[in-house]
Order: structure tokens, then C-alpha cells, then sequence
């Protein structure tokens, strides 16, 4: 089996794939992703819950709408696989989005005028929202993974969740000042100017980037095939069926907190709405934190061990787990029980494992015989999809059914936070078990790729 790497094109300094400037550059991208989401997943639901008067139910159906629709990320990954240029799906899918969003916001009027008109106008509002962000996402990670370095995927991951966060903060802040004072023109006119402006972000930042040889491409590996094969071919990689399981059993452990920790810490705790919301913030600051801690970690001792990102997750699982068997506990030792703490060190717990396992997944991605890495990152996708779909809703279903069976919130939420953390124990167990780097093999070999050609690799 003889294997290939890219060699530097004009203008690298080494073979490294993607520099740090590049890697920083597709991450405006995912944050523009953000920016874009946040309205729809945040902004939106208030409206329609508090100005518009709609039932709860309403917005968290519509958000579901957009996750179940990212079932779909296989297709947009092997599309990508075929059609020639990642870039134009990343922007298409971005356009799709920033227009979909406006198109939800615009809503609104409608809603005052015809309910019916209005949900059938959102639901078709949100079904392209989730095209969107799977069209964008799958690709943007694809490209990431084909173009950065095996040491550096972990911290190509970090960089580019942390800058989604800042978009996600950036794009709050700047709407929340300009919101005020509130209508229903005025959201539209919002959401229709932080689309534009964050597609022309994203388009200057990828200019260029596809075009740079990818890092690392096997010569014996086929072109993408047809979509049935190429799924196939995944599908029977048990490799890629580990990770696969690995992302439901661990994404449904992260999304089912979601909906229930700020009512947790109001109903045991006696929280205000202001002091949940900082509790959530808490959380995400930890998150942060874990995620920068993997990143830097990884920069520094990727390259000597490769089995730091393995390591890494099963830990961040273990932690994370442990973190909400301490909230379970809490809920018994209610109002003393150093909350703020606890919650930190799960999203630190939370950060670390979420971003070891999107850049194992970046590695795992050229793992198959054939270049299909778009229909990898697809199917991975749409595990999380489904985890985060589902995740919100058996939160909140535990939760209820918790307490109509035990009678008592504390029992209830004691329930639901062990069933989390037994989740994610079986996620760290099931972490063990990826292997994410592939042995080294000897220089003769290797060979040396470019535009197509190839030559023996220099000695090491």
C-alpha cells in the first residue's frame, strides 16, 4: 500500500498543511455559522413565546424541525465529495442560511395576521435553516480536516468552536443593542444585515484556501462514488461505526441538560431568571476553558503522542460524568451545595471532550479507501443532529415523568442528571476503544503528491 503526502505549494514555508492564519480564517466561517444561528435558535424563540404570545411548544418544535432536517448531512458531505469545490457549498449553504433566517424572522408579521400562514411559513423557514448549516458545516469541517495537519486537527477544532462562541456573543450583543426599541421590522432588518455581513466575512476568508495542496492524500485511494456506495463503504468501517455510536451516546449525555439545569437551579436553589442565566454562563465560560486547555495541549504534545486525543475524550467523559453525579447529589443537599462550582467544571469536562472528539473525527475522516471524507464528516453529523434533536426533549420528558412517578423535584432531577452521567461513563468506555491515528509507515513507503504526481519521498 503506498501512501502520499502534499508538498509544500507556493507560498507555504513547510509541509505542515494549513497555518495558524488559515485554520483562523475558517474559523470567521464557523462563526459566521453562529452569529446566524443564534437568531434563530435564541432571539426568535423569545419573540414568538413573549412579544408574539405562542405557546413554548411552537419555537422548541421549529428548532427540532432544523435538527431533525441535518439527518440529511450525508448528502450535502458526499455532494461536496463530487462536486468539485467545497467552497461553493460552504458559501451556498451559508447564503441559504443567512436568506432562511430572514425568511424565519419575517415570520413574525405573518404570525400577527395568520397563525396558520405564519407556522407554515416558519416550518419551511426552518427546514432550509437546517439545509443551511448541514450544506456549510459538513463541508467547512471536511475542508478543515483534508487541509490541516494530524497535531494540529485538535487545535484547528478548538480555534474554530471557540470563534462560533464569540460569533454566537458578538451576534447577541450587536443584536440586543440594536433591537431596542422592539419590532418586528426592526428583527428582520437585523437578521437580514448580520446575514450579509457575515457571508461577506466568510467569502473573504476562504478565498484561496481550497486551492493549497491538502496535507496528506493516499495514491491508492478511489474517487468518491455513488452516494449508496460511498455510505456503504462508511457504514462498513467499524472503525466509523464505533465513532458514530460514540457521538450519540455522547452528544445525547451533553444536550439532555440543556432545557433542565436553569429550572434546576431555580426550583432547588431559589434562582432568579438573572442568576440562572449567569449560571448558564458559568457553564459556558468552563466550556471554554476546557476547550482551550485541549487545544493547547495538543499543540504542544500531539506530535510526540498520538493517542493524546483518545485520552483526552475518555477523560473529558469520565469528568463529566463524575460532574453530574456530583449535580445529582446536589439536588439533595439544596440550596448549600457550591452550584456555581460543580457547573463550571462540567462545561470544563464538556469543552475538553467535545472538541478531542471533533478533531479525532477530523483524523478519522481520511481513514476510508475511498476520498469520501464529506460523507464521513456527513454521517457524523447527522449522529449529532439526531443526539442534540432528541437530547433537549427525553431531558425534559425524564424530568416530568420523574416527577409524576417519585412525586418530589429533587428526586427527579437526581434522576435525570445519574442517567446523564451513566451516558456519558458509557461514552468514556466506548472512547477507549477508537483508535484515531493510523501506525506510521516506513519512508520507502511513502511518496510525495503534487497536482496529481508523485515521487518517492526524501529519507527521515
Amino acid at each position: 500500500m503506498h501512501r502520499t503526502r502534499a508538498i509544500p505549494g507556493p507560498g507555504d514555508i513547510n509541509s505542515q498543511g494549513l497555518g495558524w492564519l488559515s485554520i483562523v480564517r475558517l474559523g470567521l466561517i464557523q462563526a459566521a455559522l453562529g452569529a446566524i444561528v443564534v437568531l434563530t435558535t435564541s432571539t426568535l424563540n423569545r419573540v414568538m413565546v413573549v412579544e408574539l404570545g405562542l405557546a413554548a411548544m411552537i419555537p422548541g418544535m421549529l428548532v427540532g424541525i432544523h435538527y431533525a432536517v441535518q439527518i440529511s448531512r450525508p448528502v450535502w458531505g458526499h455532494w461536496s465529495d463530487t462536486g468539485g469545490s467545497r467552497t461553493l457549498w460552504i458559501l451556498g449553504g451559508l447564503a441559504l442560511l443567512a436568506a432562511a433566517g430572514t425568511g424565519a424572522a419575517s415570520t413574525t408579521l405573518v404570525f400577527e395576521q395568520n397563525f396558520t400562514l405564519g407556522l407554515s411559513l416558519a416550518i419551511l423557514a426552518y427546514i432550509l435553516i437546517g439545509i443551511g448549516i448541514g450544506a456549510c458545516g459538513t463541508s467547512l469541517l471536511t475542508l478543515i480536516a483534508i487541509k490541516t495537519a494530524p497535531e494540529r486537527r485538535a487545535a484547528a477544532a478548538t480555534i474554530t468552536w471557540m470563534m462560533m462562541i464569540a460569533g454566537i456573543v458578538v451576534s447577541s450583543v450587536v443584536t440586543g443593542l440594536n433591537l431596542d426599541p422592539y419590532s418586528h421590522g426592526r428583527l428582520v432588518a437585523v437578521t437580514a444585515i448580520t446575514g450579509v455581513v457575515v457571508w461577506t466575512i466568510a467569502a473573504m476568508a476562504i478565498r484561496g484556501i481550497e486551492n493549497r495542496p491538502s496535507f496528506e492524500v493516499r495514491a491508492d485511494r478511489n474517487k468518491a462514488t455513488s452516494f449508496r456506495e460511498s455510505l456503504d463503504e462508511v457504514w462498513s468501517d467499524g472503525e466509523a461505526r464505533l465513532f458514530t455510536l460514540f457521538i450519540l451516546v455522547s452528544m445525547l449525555a451533553y444536550a439532555t441538560q440543556d432545557l433542565i439545569l436553569e429550572p434546576f437551579a431555580g426550583l432547588l436553589f431559589d434562582m432568579t431568571p438573572g442568576e440562572t442565566t449567569r449560571l448558564s454562563g458559568t457553564q459556558h465560560a468552563g466550556i471554554l476553558l476546557g476547550m482551550a486547555m485541549v487545544g493547547l495541549c495538543s499543540t504542544l504534545f500531539g506530535r510526540r503522542y498520538p493517542g493524546l486525543p483518545k485520552l483526552i475524550i475518555a477523560l473529558g467523559c469520565l469528568g463529566s460524568a463524575m460532574a453530574l453525579a456530583a449535580l445529582s447529589i446536589s439536588a439533595f443537599f439544596a440550596p448549600v451545595w457550591p452550584l456555581q462550582i460543580n457547573v463550571f467544571l462540567l462545561g470544563a469536562m464538556n469543552g475538553a471532550f467535545a472538541v478531542a472528539a471533533i478533531g479525532t473525527m477530523m483524523l478519522l475522516a481520511s481513514n476510508g479507501a475511498s476520498a469520501n471524507e464529506g460523507m464521513r464528516m456527513g454521517v457524523w453529523g447527522a449522529a449529532q443532529a439526531i443526539s442534540f434533536g432528541l437530547g433537549g426533549v427525553l431531558g425534559t420528558v425524564l424530568l416530568d415523568l420523574g416527577r409524576l412517578l417519585l412525586g418530589d423535584n429533587r428526586e427527579a432531577f437526581a434522576l435525570v442528571f445519574g442517567f446523564e452521567a451513566l451516558l456519558f461513563l458509557l461514552s468514556s468506555l466506548i472512547a477507549l476503544r477508537i483508535t484515531a491515528h493510523k501506525k506510521r509507515l516506513k519512508t520507502d513507503n511513502l511518496q510525495i503528491s503534487l497536482n496529481g504526481q508523485t515521487a518517492p519521498a526524501p529519507a527521515e
